[in-house]
């Protein structure tokens, strides 16, 4: 059973760059996509994240 299941995520694996390939003719962009939408979207999260942290992390706190 071991066996079996190495042998299909090993096929898995190199069979997906495979199934991941285009014909090379290239389309028209017409504007971002969708992923580059997102990707900006994320960073920007990111960003918001890490930058509140900070903020909050160096603050003046009052002795007590």
């Amino acid at each position: 059973m071991r066996k079996l299941l190495l042998a299909v995520s090993f096929c898995t694996v190199v069979a997906t760059p495979a199934l991941a390939a285009h014909s090379g003719v290239p389309k028209a962009r017409t504007g971002p996509e969708l992923s580059d939408i997102a990707l900006f979207v994320m960073a920007a999260i990111g960003v918001w994240i890490v930058r509140r942290a900070l903020r909050a992390r160096f603050t003046k706190r009052p002795k007590d």
